[in-house]
């Protein structure tokens, strides 16, 4: 258990960032299911207009240190060429 002040308000401080922070990768990865749904369906529309919805939120992530950058690349480049390969 902390003793000290400094330590009980980083406990505190790191409960409150540890909600922000699932919250976050929570909407990330429910953007990246609805373009790899809409991507399954077929609908290339919906799958881009998804996949512009997820990269700037994905790039928010990896500004606020919540994912690794090359994580958030490799996921936009894999999400990216399924996209295109809708026909």
């Amino acid at each position: 258990m902390a003793n000290t002040p400094q330590a009980k308000k980083r406990i505190r401080r790191n409960t409150a960032r540890t909600i922000v922070n699932k919250n976050r990768v929570s909407r990330i990865r429910t953007l990246v299911k609805k373009v790899e749904a809409a991507v399954a369906a077929g609908d290339k529309a919906a799958a881009t207009a998804a996949l512009a919805a997820a990269q700037p939120e994905m790039a928010r992530g990896v500004a606020k240190g919540v994912l690794h950058k090359n994580t958030v690349a490799r996921k936009y480049s894999r999400l990216t060429k399924s996209v295109n390969a809708i026909a």
